[in-house]
């Protein structure tokens, strides 16, 4: 019996230890990086006239009712010079007799078709590749048909980024506000997405963008060869595809609240799963710095929780990690609300505080279904 005392005695000794440890390195992910997102920065001076032109591309997949309510909000812009190339990409509905209509409505309309052929599937890579060839300029705007501009000065406000070292623009995409707790998880991601990939780029470490709203350069994708390396994957046109082409000098991020976009929602959880499922497949591909940099993240979240309960459990050292652990709440706290408020957020602060001790074991669960999936699909 006397020998289980120093026992447990090193046990809380090794437990508190990786809670330190774990605290201190969280604590440095959401100072150097997490708080970087959504900024002020000193924004120069353009003139109208200096404003370079640009090509908006969005793929549309019976897609008739978003197009309806969205696209005159994209091509009533505020901006002296712009086209908006939309890809019909094999619709079954009413969006050729739509985009028909608008055509006549919008001289800066442009339209093009992918037509059905049962001998070949394709993803939206396809699609976009062939709207990024009709674009008549060599700046490239992206947004899908789904979403919509907060204001008339969404291009504006991305296109005064651009200088002659850049070729990149990082913008916001978030979804709309409705009720119940999907609604929440859905914006609560998309926030905590923004914080990863916008914090990284503030430190020059750009590693991807989100397709609702993503800017680079013509030239650049066709210097890559577009999408050829990944081309066999559903995903990768915003993260995989940036990566490649993303330096430390040639990438800007841009928070301003005329930048946003919104989405609308995904309405069930199973929509939501296989969207999140679609999205992970290609996070196995991402360089070994970024996946330790967030797979690191997440595992020492983990730690952090697990060593608490555990040491809740064993009973020691109470006034020092419920002390750390309060620091950590209080810190994460004030980031998520600043960030938040950045990025025009409402109504999900204290859900943001309750599910991202949680949002690790989520994660892992959706790996879980994509590698048996994987496994599955090789063995038949």
């Amino acid at each position: 019996m006397n020998e289980f005392f120093p026992t447990v005695g090193l046990m809380i000794n090794i437990l508190l230890g990786i809670f330190i440890s774990a605290f201190l390195a969280e604590m440095f992910f959401y100072l150097f990086f997490f708080s970087q997102t959504g900024k002020k920065k000193k924004k120069k001076k353009v003139s109208k006239n200096s404003l370079p032109p640009v090509s908006v591309i969005i793929c549309a997949r019976n897609e008739e009712e978003n197009l309806r309510k969205y696209l005159p909000l994209v091509l009533e812009q505020e901006y002296p010079s712009f086209e908006v190339i939309v890809v019909n990409d094999c619709s079954d509905d009413d969006t050729h007799e739509l985009l028909n209509n608008l055509l006549s409505e919008y001289s800066n309309l442009k339209v093009t078709a992918i037509k059905k052929d049962p001998r070949f599937t394709h993803n939206k890579k396809l699609a976009l590749t062939i709207g990024i060839k009709a674009a008549s300029n060599e700046l490239l705007l992206l947004t899908d048909a789904d979403c919509y501009p907060v204001s008339k000065y969404w291009i504006r406000e991305m296109m005064i980024n651009y200088s002659k070292k850049t070729d990149i623009i990082l913008g916001y995409g978030g979804y709309e506000t409705r009720p119940g707790l999907l609604n929440k998880l859905i914006r609560f991601e998309a926030v905590f997405t923004a914080m990863q990939y916008m914090g990284l780029a503030e430190r020059r470490i750009p590693y991807m963008g989100v397709g609702r709203n993503l800017s680079y350069r013509k030239s650049l994708f066709f210097l890559n060869k577009g999408f050829a390396s990944h081309l066999h994957l559903n995903s990768g046109d915003d993260d995989l595809f940036i990566s490649e082409i993303a330096t430390p000098s040639n990438t800007c991020v841009e928070t301003h609240p005329d930048s946003f976009t919104r989405s609308v929602p995904a309405s069930d959880v199973t929509s939501w799963f296989r969207q999140r499922k679609r999205h992970f497949t290609t996070g196995i591909y991402y360089k070994s710095t970024i996946k330790a940099l967030l797979g690191g993240e997440y595992l020492l979240r983990s730690l952090f929780n697990i060593s608490f309960i555990l040491l809740l459990v064993l009973g020691s050292f109470y006034q020092l990690f419920l002390s750390v652990y309060l620091i950590n709440a209080v810190v994460k706290g004030i980031i998520f609300k600043i960030i938040l408020m950045r990025l025009k957020e409402r109504y999900l602060f204290i859900f943001s505080l309750l599910i991202e001790p949680f949002q690790p074991i989520l994660y892992v669960c959706i790996h879980m279904v994509n590698f048996i999936e994987r496994k599955r699909s090789r063995w038949r």
